[in-house]
């Protein structure tokens, strides 16, 4: 009996010396990588990141004002290399953010190997202590208490009995702290690596942007040659093609496209009942439908409930399939997967629809009866209206714009809606500034052709 009662305080003994190991262990492995250095590199990284960023807000001053200038060779010109400049600078400073974002993704993950290692040796040393304490139940009453000369030593013995116990109840509970902590942070993990992604496939598009306006340039250095006269030239004759504007297509996500003359049409009557500016709601259109063709069309199922499924988003799943079947169902379309919608990204999940791509929750959430699809039909005459019909998707996207701010006007209320639009409450990181920019050259092109028009 004294054996078996010696065991068990050097089963205490072993089991509370493995948890002051676990914990000794964990830190060591933190201690890997010196954490100041870590802190000093991350540091300088932010440091040059805010320096590009000043150095593109600047270059945003300077493109602003040349705009205002009248249009020259010399003018142009130097917008066309401000944006260049601009955008090389901006995805200089996404690769900084996406290096920011690798190095915490590599802390993330050794943290969570410690968590999960940390959590095994508990299990293990929970299991022997429940092990030991069984065989010790199995031990009759009467001989537990023949082994001892008085009472007073097995009622103290019966308390060490009552510490363990305790022990265990506090094991358990240490082990599902640990359990959540390591799947918050795994949750944490695959968040930056999301953003890892987007960022990435953002830094595509503004190298893409970049490859268009040096091309624009050699375009207009070869046909000019250098010559400001012959610039001139060169704008009178786009300002004297009107029919050419009127009927060049503007090409729409998700729907075929339509002549430029109809589309100044919908947005007219989307001023009409929002205030929002026509050539801006042509630049958002534009803008979503060039996304949109650099990933391709997607499937509802695939791209919007499997992929929203196979991240977690059990809940957003439902309830975007659930409207999406509804509208469907609505509009008396035979099958759903006879509608396009957003192909998913690399970095997330599709199932946008229509020239405005919207999500389908967004256009209308059945169990509510929420979502833009009533205002739209208000004012479109479209009872049910559809997504992916052009008139119905332009007064969409205009009432979202105006709930954005865009119907306040000018360059920076409609820049920070386009942005709303795009990324909602992170609308204000830089990594989505080309989007805003984007837009607002597009809405100035837009706008010299509708005056072109109406002169």
């Amino acid at each position: 009996m004294f054996f078996r009662k010696f065991q068990i305080f050097v089963l205490i003994s072993i089991f509370m010396a493995g948890a002051f190991l676990s914990v000794r262990f964990a830190f060591s492995q933190s201690q890997t990588v010196d954490p100041a250095a870590i802190l000093e590199q991350r540091a300088k990284l932010l440091e040059e990141e805010k320096d590009l960023e000043e150095q593109i807000g600047g270059l945003m001053v300077i493109i602003q004002n040349k705009q205002g200038e009248t249009a020259s060779l010399e003018r142009d010109l130097a917008i066309i290399n401000a944006e260049i400049k601009k955008a090389n600078l901006a995805v200089k400073a996404r690769t900084l953010t996406i290096n920011n974002l690798n190095s915490s993704i590599g802390e993330k993950s050794r943290f969570i190997v410690q968590l999960l290692d940390k959590q095994g040796r508990q299990k293990e040393s929970l299991a022997e202590l429940l092990r030991q304490l069984n065989e010790f139940g199995d031990v009759a009453l009467v001989e537990i208490l023949l082994g001892y000369e008085n009472f007073s030593d097995f009622f103290v013995n019966m308390d060490s009995l009552d510490s363990i116990q305790k022990l265990i109840q506090n094991s358990f509970e240490e082990i599902r702290i640990t359990k959540e902590n390591t799947e918050e942070e795994k949750f944490v993990l695959e968040e930056k690596k999301k953003e890892e992604s987007e960022l990435r496939y953002l830094q595509e598009l503004e190298k893409k942007r970049t490859e268009e306006r040096e091309k624009e340039k050699k375009k207009i250095l070869e046909i000019t040659r250098g010559e400001e006269n012959e610039y001139q030239k060169l704008l009178a004759g786009r300002k004297k093609d009107v029919a050419q504007i009127r009927n060049q297509l503007f090409i729409l996500r998700g729907s075929d496209a339509i002549p430029f003359e109809k589309a100044i049409e919908y947005a007219d009557a989307a001023l009409e009942a929002t205030g929002v500016r026509p050539a801006f709601l042509l630049g958002v259109i534009a803008e979503e439908s060039e996304l949109g063709a650099n990933l391709g069309s997607g499937n509802w199922k695939t791209d919007m409930y499997d992929c929203y499924r196979r991240i977690g988003y059990n809940k957003s799943a439902e309830k975007q399939k659930t409207a999406f079947l509804a509208i469907i169902s609505e509009l008396f379309i035979d099958s759903p997967n006879s509608r396009p919608v957003s192909k998913a990204p690399y970095y997330g999940c599709g199932g946008a629809m229509g020239p405005a791509q919207f999500m389908p929750a967004t256009w209308w959430d059945p169990i509510s009866n929420t979502g833009y699809k009533n205002l739209v039909a208000k004012y479109t005459g479209h009872n049910p209206p559809d997504p992916w019909n052009p008139e119905d998707a332009f007064m969409a996207a205009a009432l979202l714009l105006k709930d954005n701010g865009a119907a306040a006007g000018g360059f920076a209320a409609e820049r920070r809606a386009a942005l709303r639009y795009l990324a909602g409450g992170n609308w204000n990181k830089p990594a989505y500034a080309f989007y805003g920019d984007d837009v607002m050259a597009l809405a100035k092109k837009y706008q010299e052709q509708i005056d072109i028009l109406n002169q």
